[in-house]
């Protein structure tokens, strides 16, 4: 009852504009910095080991911006529970969304990769209606299913399909009998659950377990591979840029999808650390 109550009232804010919940969320920000200091400890590491060239300053400069993009985010994820169509699709923009329409064009799926690098969430509510495909974003339950089943359907409402690990490969599998072609947005740089289904590689200079489901559904289905990157054009405003990783995954040696989306998504990255979520247990793992 507790939590339905907070939900409603989530909904209720979000109708306000963006503006202003960007100014009642930055109070949020001295809180998580100053007073609460979230997650201080593990924040501070994964940025000193990725960035092992920058002084003790310069860490401390990104965990500083780095706390004041999350609470901007929070901001946005409140606004997506009411934003409509028409304000999403001029505040979340693809540049070249032809080199994936032209699959569709031929009856293939495509499988998208990239990472929690600025705003992931308004990627789910935009995906069905930025390519030609039906979009599906492809993630991990969440524990509390009163809490799932909302969100979800928030984020589904313009028509993007959300599953999870446990249903899709049934997910492939019906689309695939129905010639649908699909385009599937796979987040792959969260610490994977089994360790013994992982890629290992050096991601930010430190030794990393990735997710395979990308690359392992790629090559079964033979499904075109794109890197996507999402580009902070100014508050509240996104760029989509897409970059071909591989169009014949059949022929790929074991890992080269995987090292080549490490690869992109360290450029990323590195450009602009502080829009990554490095509040994460990535390298949960570490030795």
């Amino acid at each position: 009852m507790g939590l339905r109550f907070l939900l409603n009232i989530l909904l209720v804010i979000s109708y306000l504009p963006i503006k202003v919940l960007y100014f009642l969320f930055y109070p949020f920000y001295f809180f998580i910095h100053y007073i609460f200091r979230y997650r201080k400890k593990i924040t501070i590491e994964n940025l000193t080991l990725s960035f092992p060239e920058k002084s003790e300053k310069e860490i401390k400069i990104l965990y500083k911006q780095y706390h004041k993009h999350l609470t901007d985010i929070g901001a946005e994820m409140i606004k997506m529970l009411s934003v409509s169509k028409k304000n999403i699709s001029k505040r979340y923009v693809c540049e070249n969304p032809e080199v994936v329409n032209h699959y569709f064009h031929q009856g293939k799926s495509v499988i998208l990769m990239s990472g929690h690098y600025n705003n992931w969430e308004w990627m789910v509510l935009r995906l069905e209606a930025m390519f030609s495909h039906h979009g599906i974003g492809v993630g991990k339950a969440n524990s509390n299913k009163v809490f799932e089943k909302w969100i979800n359907k928030k984020r589904t409402r313009f028509g993007t399909e959300v599953v999870f690990a446990d249903t899709v490969r049934n997910t492939f599998e019906n689309y695939i009998k129905q010639n649908k072609p699909c385009v599937y947005m796979m987040m792959s740089d969260q610490s994977p659950n089994d360790l013994k289904k992982s890629y290992v590689t050096t991601f930010l200079h430190q030794e990393s377990c990735m997710i395979y489901g990308a690359e392992y559904f790629a090559k079964k289905y033979d499904f075109p591979v794109f890197y996507y990157e999402v580009l902070k054009v100014k508050r509240g405003y996104y760029k989509v840029k897409l970059e071909l990783i591989t169009e014949k995954p059949t022929e790929t040696a074991t890992g080269e999808i995987i090292e080549k989306y490490v690869q992109l998504l360290e450029k990323t990255i590195q450009t602009k650390p502080q829009y990554w979520l490095w509040s994460h247990k990535r390298w949960k793992n570490r030795k």
